[in-house]
């Protein structure tokens, strides 16, 4: 029986839902933001038209000279005062209908021979408008009556003198008006471009979607390419990089498949030595027999010891975390690294020489280094001839370090040059123990340096050579 769930966690699941962004939101929200800046640009463009027709359109002027051309050919007093009385109610009303002017038409009209008042509006009284000029008469001029800013026309004709007094349109009062007239229509047009744009990211984003199943559905050991076959242009660089990126992970794991069975291989032998000797020191009644068993024994369990070390090395040089840089005198650092293999090389008579300028400070990742400059001399001196020499030389140039090892032993085959860096590998023909793993560490921690490491001659026509170029900045 399945628990119901509770409406808060139903709520809190639908508000984490409708608060993860997705790319449809997205794209509605840009379009809407788009609609707000298209309803800016075109206030801002009203304004400016605006601005410029209150500069030059001579609207109140035509309407002044209209109106009183309109009574011109009246002579009676009471029939100009009724006329412009009926004009004044009706353009009034018609202003407040269209609701784009502000306030109130005022009008004046005044006999023009005694300039004896003959109309004037009702709200005009209060305003006590200043008197007419010769010098107003055919301009548009600005008064400030009672706080507010009016617009005025003065004109007359034979009979009469007329004012028109119209408050002054704000900005403010544009852009009011004129903004909530704009939003009308956005808003008509909205469902028009949201729905269109809604369908097209969401039809547009199914490919991705189908992608994004296919990659889900996969086994979690299934790293074979995606094979979506993407028809569309965007979605082919990510199906590409996603095969890339399978085809690298493939090989990481069927390489380090093949590592762990190799290491298995490698370690079985010198674990089976162990056993076998242990055995013999626990049977054996011989005092010589259980001398020579213990001496097999601690050459198995160092030799062990030895591939366990070589491992770990292996696997912090295979990983992504890298150490940060040190300075440090490369050269002192080798002369001590030599110091090291001295008595390895006095056992075997072997000859350690080194070319290396007396300091050459250098900034580098000291734990690759390291195991560059130890498994290579460790491989010369374990494979170099009794009695033979093993030379070394750093030098920099041109911003690189360059470190050579070379010595005169028996060399390696041109055959098997190509693998002498694959792991666990050893040539044939020789018999020195090993584990396989010295040079692949040596190629691993060049490469993580940035660097690279190549074969070359030894000493005085004999032997094999190594050649390590690191780039490296100098230190501080």
């Amino acid at each position: 029986m399945t628990r119901p769930v509770s409406l808060p966690r139903k709520l809190h699941t639908a508000w984490t839902r409708l608060a993860e962004p997705t790319l449809v939101r997205r794209s509605v929200i840009s379009v809407m933001v788009a609609f707000v800046l298209v309803w800016v640009v075109l206030l801002g463009y009203n304004y400016v038209n605006y601005k410029q027709a209150i500069t030059y359109d001579p609207g109140l002027q035509k309407y002044g000279d209209a109106v009183l051309d309109s009574l011109a050919h009246l002579t009676d007093r009471s029939q100009a005062s009724a006329a412009l009385a009926s004009t004044d109610h009706w353009t009034n009303i018609r202003r407040r209908q269209i609701g784009l002017l502000p306030g109130t038409l005022l009008h004046e009209l005044k006999d023009a021979a005694t300039g004896q008042p003959v109309f004037a509006s009702p709200g005009l009284q209060p305003l006590t408008p200043p008197p007419a000029t010769p010098e107003a008469v055919g301009v548009i001029t600005e008064a400030r009556l009672g706080g507010t800013v009016y617009r005025i026309y003065t004109g007359h004709n034979a009979r009469w003198a007329l004012r028109v007094i119209e408050p002054k349109r704000t900005d403010s009062n544009f852009l009011q008006y004129n903004g909530r007239a704009l939003v009308p229509y956005l808003l008509l047009a909205s469902p028009f471009v949201l729905l269109p744009v809604w369908l097209s990211v969401r039809n547009g984003l199914r490919p991705l979607q189908q992608l994004a199943r296919r990659i889900a559905q996969r086994n979690t050991d299934d790293l074979k390419p995606v094979g979506f076959n993407a028809r569309h242009r965007e979605l082919k660089p990510l199906e590409q990089s996603l095969d890339h990126l399978f085809a690298q992970l493939r090989q990481k794991v069927e390489r380090e498949r093949a590592f762990v069975q190799d290491a298995a291989h490698e370690i079985r032998t010198p674990l089976a030595v162990i056993t076998a000797q242990a055995h013999v020191m626990a049977r054996s009644q011989s005092e010589d027999e259980r001398t020579q068993a213990q001496a097999h024994l601690e050459q198995a369990i160092a030799r062990t010891s030895h591939l366990a070390q070589q491992l770990l090395d292996l696997a912090a040089l295979d990983e992504a975390q890298r150490p940060a840089p040190r300075d440090l005198d490369v050269a002192q650092w080798l002369r001590a690294a030599l110091a090291q293999a001295a008595p390895q090389a006095m056992a075997r008579q072997i000859e350690l020489s080194l070319d290396a300028p007396d300091s050459l400070p250098a900034r580098l990742d000291l734990p690759a280094f390291e195991s560059i400059a130890h498994n290579l001399i460790d491989n010369a001196v374990r494979y170099a001839e009794s009695g033979g020499s093993v030379s070394l030389t750093l030098r920099e140039e041109a911003g690189e370090l360059h470190l050579a090892v070379q010595d005169d032993g028996p060399g390696i085959p041109a055959a098997e040059r190509s693998r002498v860096f694959e792991r666990f590998y050893r040539g044939l023909g020789h018999a020195a123990n090993g584990s396989g793993l010295g040079l692949a560490i040596v190629r691993q921690a060049v490469l993580r340096m940035g660097g690279q490491v190549r074969l070359g001659d030894g000493l005085n026509g004999r032997g094999v050579g190594f050649f390590v170029g690191i780039p490296l900045p100098r230190a501080a």
